[in-house]
Parts: C-alpha cells; structure tokens; sequence
C-alpha cells in the first residue's frame, strides 16, 4: 500500500519523504521513484542505545525537513517516530497507520498511548478494534487498493499443471497465520470427495518470518498424498499472472486486517473464499463476488471451494462481479485520493469535515 501511495501520489498535492528504520531494497526503489529517502538504522526496540541514536536521528530530520504531516507506517515506526516527533516539537504534527486489527498486543497499546492526531486504518473492522483501545484516538479509514489491470495467465506448462485440471490457488507469505496448512487439508478433502483440483501456492518465506514453515508445508503435501496435486510457486515478483491461472482463490486465515490478496483476485475475475471476519467481509460480498465462511475450518474451505469448482455458470458470474467490484471500489486512484484527502486535512492548516471522524 506504501509503495502504491509513493508511486502515484500526484506531487502536486503529495510531496513525501520517507525515513526508513533499516536501510535495504526498499528504500532503494523508493528512491529510484525520486522520492528523497533516509536510513535510520534503529536495532531492536530493546536495544536502548540503538533506539535513543535513531530517535535523535529522526529528531534532526524532521527540524531539517519541516514536514507539515508525520506518518508513521505502522505501530513499531510510531514508537519510534512519536517520541522523535516530541523531541523536534512537533508532537503535534502526528498520524499514524494500522494497517492491522488490533487485539491487545503490547505494541498496539504502547503505539496508541503515544500522542497522535488521528489513526488511520485500513479497514473499518481495523478502525473498531482500535477505537476500543484506549487511550481514544480518532480514526479514519482508507481501503488499500490495487492495479486492476488485467494480466496474462501464467501459462499451465511453465508451473507444470496438466491441462484440464482445476486450479484451486492461496497466495500469501508462507506463515501459520496464513492457513497454508489448512489450505493443503482443504485440497484433500476435495480430492476424498471426487473433486480432483490442483493446488497452487503462491508465496515464499520473506524478510525471514516463519522459518521452518516452508520445510513443514512440503512434508504435509507428501504426507496428505498431493505430491502430484500441489505446485508451490515459491516468492515471486508479481503475484498477479499467477492468481489469473486460478479458478478460484482462497484466503484461508482469519482476523486478516484487510486482503490485499483479494482484491487482487478480484482485479483478476478470480472468485475468491475468505473468513467472515475483520477485513475480508469489506472486499468479498457473498453469493456475488465469492464466497464468505464462518470459519478457517479446512472442511468450510473444501465446501465453499468446491460448489464453486462444480458450477463453472456460477463461477463465471461471479467473475464479472469480482472484476466490477475491484474497478468500483479497490483502485489506486480511489485509495491515494482518499488518502492525500485525509492527510491534508490533518495538516496544521486543514479541517475536516464534520462527520469524517470515527
């Protein structure tokens, strides 16, 4: 969502800077976007000396840059960015963005507890949990949004799927939360009930987390019997070609802050299964653009997902839908417009309107 926000906020009404907390490729293509960078290596939040040099390194840069606005993307950045923001005497110049729903976790607390002119979530589930946090702060939310462009298929022979199987696919960082184990459980219950689907896994073990998850997924496959059935696609640039080979997607985690993942589906045509929780009940509208189930419960996944593998009319009306609802509700302009409307609101000299606030 950041990268989108950098890429194509018109400089006219946007113009970022952005301190990194550890210098690497990200801070690297944000600035081959023109966007003036800094690194600001910051250790671990336990490691006080590294953190008080990092407050005092963001301290001078926001004196230097005189910022109007201080996002900081997400609760660790704020912790770090708030009390820097203090130092500079502009405590009250910050906002910053939950990107995930909040339950109590310490960091949410602490980041909440640190003054703030608003807090900005991704979804309205996100904007509830965090309202409830106390101390209160105002909320505001801005959907994330996609390239809706449609793409090419990945082709079948390059990931080694015979012709005429369905494919049923999850994408997504190889972590437990994620459900890719459950996904696997899901695809043989499909295969114990006759429906014999080919499963595709897009996602990779990046920035580290989860290690050992990957080796344990393989070792299911082969203990489930899907040596045959399942491609794992591993880390990929672009996820999009891959989610356009699937007949159906499935989000298999729950309390999912937003689902990014599915709004890329439905950008796609692709008929997606979620959890009726947090985030995905604002993307998935069911019964029309896909498929919502109570519960990450691998025989909820294998239901939901084969009525859709067995009605290809259902399936290609929901295809329509997926695709209007992404163009209607999910594109990158609607989200960097809602959120440069916000932010400038936020400013020293901005109001907001009665009524924005939660």
């Amino acid at each position: 969502m950041l990268w989108s926000v950098l890429k194509h906020a018109d400089p006219r009404r946007l113009e970022p800077a952005v301190a990194f907390l550890e210098p690497g490729p990200f801070e690297e293509e944000v600035r081959s976007l023109g966007v003036k960078t800094f690194a600001v290596p910051s250790g671990r939040l336990r490691e006080l000396r590294s953190a008080g040099v990092a407050l005092r390194r963001l301290a001078r840069i926001i004196r230097t840059e005189e910022p109007d606005l201080i996002l900081n993307w997400v609760a660790k950045a704020h912790l770090y960015g708030a009390p820097a923001a203090a130092h500079a005497g502009r405590a009250d110049s910050v906002v910053w963005w939950q990107h995930g729903v909040p339950a109590g976790h310490w960091m949410d607390r602490a980041a909440t507890a640190l003054p703030a002119r608003a807090i900005g979530c991704s979804s309205r589930a996100s904007a509830v949990a965090q309202a409830a946090t106390r101390p209160r702060r105002r909320t505001f939310v801005v959907h994330p949004g996609v390239d809706t462009a449609r793409v090419p298929a990945i082709e079948r022979a390059a990931l080694g799927i015979p012709d005429g199987r369905p494919i049923i696919g999850i994408a997504g960082r190889l972590q437990p939360w994620k459900g890719q184990h459950r996904f696997l459980e899901a695809l043989r219950r499909m295969h114990d009930g006759g429906l014999r689907a080919h499963g595709l896994i897009v996602g990779g073990t990046a920035h580290g987390f989860s290690a050992g998850y990957e080796d344990k997924m393989r070792a299911l496959i082969r203990q489930l019997g899907l040596d045959d059935w399942v491609t794992m696609a591993g880390h990929v640039p672009d996820a999009r070609p891959y989610i356009a080979a699937m007949d159906v997607l499935v989000s298999a985690s729950a309390k999912e802050p937003f689902g990014i993942v599915l709004v890329e589906a439905l950008a796609q045509g692709v008929p997606t299964i979620a959890v009726a929780d947090a985030g995905a009940r604002e993307i998935v509208d069911h019964g029309s653009n896909g498929l919502l189930v109570p519960s990450p419960d691998a025989s909820r996944l294998a239901a939901a997902a084969g009525q859709l593998l067995a009605d290809q009319p259902r399936r290609l009306q929901m295809s329509v839908a997926a695709r209007r609802a992404a163009l209607e509700r999910f594109g990158i302009p609607a989200m960097v417009g809602a959120l440069e409307t916000r932010l400038r609101a936020l400013t020293t000299n901005g109001t907001a309107a009665q009524g924005e606030w939660r």
